[in-house]
């Protein structure tokens, strides 16, 4: 998480939620994230002005479409999404709350480290909280870019599957709520450095945030 002198680390990451809906997301980078810290990473902005909620509510045509795609791809296999609705959904991600949680596997696997165990265990504390129950969410895996494209597509899937599994089993989160999608080493997190652990990694994405009144 970066650093905002002179605030504290829950106001920090309030306020990188915030800015995730034009241009940035969240960042946990360890397994210590909370779930009040993954709560203010997925609700919407509130709005405090006016002017700041310009553009709000989104177009009633433009809000029917991308209903209607959520619609399609709920309850889907994750390998069943073309790589046309994996865009699709990638694109959506862009203006939603989002957060990268560093949630690790055995290698070559999608078995959950048991390191990773409590981010997910909180992860799934998040999602079952009053502010973000019944909410449609992206589960995205992603790999490094170690290994072949084909391989680590398969394996981003079934990781994202696994994380949809672990939630819906153990905190009874309804599976037609997540939407599960891989995206292999195809959107590397730090393209520069593309075998650093920092693209491996699962993004959890609120797809009905809708700008909040204060």
């Amino acid at each position: 998480m970066t650093d905002f002198p002179g605030i504290s680390r829950i106001a920090a990451i309030t306020l990188t939620a915030a800015l995730s809906m034009t241009a940035g997301l969240a960042w946990a980078a360890d397994n210590n994230v909370s779930a009040d810290q993954i709560v203010n990473a997925l609700q919407p902005p509130k709005t405090l002005t006016r002017s700041l909620s310009a553009g709000w509510p989104a177009d009633p045509s433009v809000q029917a479409r991308e209903d209607g795609f959520v619609d399609s791809v709920r309850n889907r296999k994750t390998r069943s999404l073309s790589l046309g609705e994996r865009e699709e959904i990638a694109e959506l991600a862009t203006a939603k709350p989002k957060i990268d949680l560093d949630i690790q596997f055995e290698y070559n696997s999608a078995r959950i480290s048991q390191a990773s165990l409590p981010a997910v265990q909180e992860l799934g504390k998040a999602l079952s909280t009053p502010e973000l129950k019944g909410s449609t969410f992206v589960v995205a895996g992603h790999t490094d870019a170690i290994g072949g494209d084909a391989f680590n597509q398969d394996l981003s899937e079934r990781r994202a599957d696994t994380i949809k599994r672990y939630l819906t089993d153990k905190y009874g989160i309804a599976g037609a709520d997540l939407v599960t999608v891989g995206y292999g080493k195809s959107k590397l997190k730090d393209p520069t450095a593309p075998t650093s652990a920092v693209n491996r990694r699962v993004q959890v994405v609120n797809l009905n945030s809708k700008t909040a009144s204060k």
